[in-house]
């Protein structure tokens, strides 16, 4: 949610919401989306119908991924737009899909959307396909040798011998696929601690911006069998996991999924999302002089890149 009033945020940015007086009563605002923002609206509703099936298959691996090959509809709320997800997929998207998706219903109440059946194909996380072809993926498929996460430490971390011994060992351990059955598998072990891992790294993975809410990962937890304190592994894995606790919130990112600030290889929802960040900056309201910031108001072409991209979402909050 906004961690400012509504007023303020909508007269902050003039380029998407337009304020007009009520036709009666003068002093009390009123406020459409501009022809831009009704715009880039149509592209945003336009790409989802585009890319439909890159939306089956994210919501399919996620329910893969969970014991009851099930997840409660509200847990998939939370993450629908991390997840590139249309806001009424589960009545847009998923009806069209019955081979693939079924709505079930709980004792209790809770409904929940259920995988209809296992696709094989999509049962290669995002490590395996990042190895695929190399020497290393080879040797892992005939259980001669372990796959290793991309790391990248902050600054002098990586370098304590201490802890480079630590990696090392922690990456010669088996990977076990976040879509392997790991009932099985000691809950206090090193393996399934690396397992956990493995899980965390491909929830990010699905995601558009490779970047979640912690809490929506803790609506997950029972599902994807994560131990109850799981989120303590973004912390003993910095060079996996970055954490920042802006806007009041904390937010996990998955490293590899950025170089120099940008995404590595951006979705095109992604890409459209920019845009969207770019007409807020350049009609930006500044709160002192009531000024709009003296950049040129149009929208650029569809190779626009916001130089901030990764902290995109945390700069659209208001710093008191």
């Amino acid at each position: 949610g906004l961690t400012v009033p509504v007023l303020r945020f909508l007269r902050r940015y003039p380029t998407l919401f337009q304020e007009f007086p009520h036709p009666r009563w003068a002093s009390l605002p009123c406020f459409r989306l501009t022809d831009t923002a009704l715009f880039l609206h149509s592209q945003e509703l336009s790409l989802h119908q585009t890319h439909q099936n890159d939306a089956v298959q994210t919501l399919s691996k996620l329910l893969m991924m969970s014991n009851s090959r099930a997840l409660p509809l509200h847990s998939l709320h939370a993450l629908k737009w991390d997840l590139g997800l249309p806001d009424t997929f589960h009545k847009t998207l998923v009806p069209q899909f019955p081979n693939h998706f079924q709505f079930v219903k709980s004792p209790n109440g809770v409904v929940s959307l259920k995988l209809s059946r296992w696709p094989d194909e999509l049962a290669v996380s995002a490590l395996q396909k990042h190895n695929e072809g190399g020497t290393h993926y080879r040797e892992f498929k005939r259980g001669q040798s372990a796959l290793a996460f991309p790391m990248r430490f902050p600054r002098g971390y990586g370098a304590q011998t201490k802890v480079r011994t630590w990696m090392e060992e922690f990456q010669k351990l088996p990977y076990v696929s976040p879509y392997v059955d790991s009932t099985k598998i000691d809950p206090n072990s090193d393996l399934m601690e690396k397992r956990v891992v493995g899980v965390l790294h491909e929830i990010l993975s699905l995601t558009l911006h490779k970047k979640t809410k912690r809490n929506y990962l803790r609506g997950l937890r029972e599902e994807f069998n994560l131990p109850h304190k799981f989120t303590r592994i973004f912390t003993r894995y910095p060079g996996i996991f970055y954490l920042s606790l802006k806007c009041k919130t904390t937010t996990v990112t998955l490293k590899e999924g950025y170089q120099s600030g940008k995404l590595v290889d951006p979705h095109p929802l992604a890409r459209h999302r920019d845009k969207f960040y770019h007409v807020m900056q350049t009609g930006l309201l500044y709160r002192g002089d009531g000024s709009l910031k003296p950049r040129e108001n149009k929208i650029e072409n569809d190779e626009l890149r916001s130089e901030d991209e990764v902290e995109m979402s945390d700069q659209l909050c208001e710093s008191e």
